[in-house]
C-alpha cells in the first residue's frame, strides 16, 4: 500500500510541474486524483504530494520507459518515474542481467505494444455504446470496450495523445469517471509453461518492488 502511494505521489509531482496544482484546470492531475481514490489513499496524502510539488526542494521527476527480453525470450516494458535515471537505468538492467535477460534500446519493443489511455466510467440508463465509440471516434477510441455488469462500469481505450479530450469529452456528458489511467496492451501473446511463468512472475515483482518503476508489461499470455 505504501509503495502505491508513493507511485502516485510521483505520478501527481509530474501532473503538477505540467500543468499546475489545480485539479480543475489540470485534467491529468484530476485522473491521478481519482486514480489515487480508487486505491484508498487519503485525501490528506493527496493534498501534501500536491503542495511538495509545489516547493522548491521537490525532486524533479522525469518519466523514462526501459524495454527488452526477459527470459524465455518473453518481451518486458517498464513505465518509471525517476529523480535519478542513471540509478533506474542500473537498477532495472541488474533485474535483466539476473534473470539473463537483455535490456534495449529505447523503442525497440514498442512494435510489440500498443500504447493506450484507458478510461473507466459508470453505465448510465439507456446508453448506446455504438453511438458513443462514434462520438468518440476522432479521438482513436477503440470498437471494442470492456463492460463488467456486476459493478455497472464500461472501459474504453483511446490513443493517449487524446487523453485530454476524451477526459473532457465523459466529463462535459455527466459520464462518472473512476478510473483514468495509461496502459500498454500486447499485440501478440507468447505461450509459456508454467515453470517458465513462475520465472517471468519473479522478474516483474522484482522490478515493480523497485520504487522508481511505475508499471510492468509483458507479451506473457495470461493463464
Amino acid at each position: 500500500m505504501a509503495r502505491t502511494f508513493t507511485k502516485i505521489g510521483k505520478q501527481i509531482a509530474i501532473a503538477v510541474k505540467a500543468g499546475g496544482p489545480d485539479p480543475d484546470n489540470n485534467p491529468h492531475l484530476r485522473s491521478i486524483i481519482l486514480n489515487a481514490k480508487r486505491e484508498n489513499m487519503p485525501l490528506e496524502n493527496v493534498k501534501r504530494a500536491i503542495k511538495n510539488a509545489m516547493g522548491k526542494d521537490q525532486s524533479d521527476y522525469k518519466e523514462v520507459t526501459y524495454e527488452g527480453y526477459g527470459p524465455h525470450g518473453i518481451a518486458v516494458f517498464v513505465d518509471a518515474a525517476t529523480d535519478n535515471t542513471t540509478r533506474t537505468v542500473g537498477n532495472v538492467r541488474a533485474i535483466f542481467n539476473k534473470f539473463n535477460g537483455n535490456l534495449g534500446t529505447m523503442g525497440s519493443l514498442s512494435f510489440l505494444f500498443d500504447h493506450k489511455c484507458v478510461f473507466t466510467f459508470k453505465k448510465k440508463d439507456g446508453l448506446d455504446m455504438d453511438e458513443m465509440i462514434l462520438d468518440l471516434i476522432d479521438y482513436g477510441v477503440d470498437d471494442e470496450y470492456d463492460e463488467d455488469e456486476e459493478s455497472g462500469e464500461i472501459t474504453i481505450y483511446g490513443d493517449p495523445k487524446s487523453f485530454g479530450e476524451i477526459q473532457k469529452h465523459l466529463e462535459e456528458n455527466g459520464f462518472e469517471v473512476t478510473g483514468a489511467e495509461f496502459t500498454r496492451i500486447p499485440n501478440d501473446l507468447k505461450d509459456v509453461t508454467p515453470e517458465e511463468r513462475e520465472t517471468i512472475d519473479k522478474m516483474v515483482d522484482l522490478l515493480e518492488d523497485d520504487d522508481d518503476v511505475q508499471s510492468v508489461y509483458t507479451n506473457m499470455k495470461p493463464e
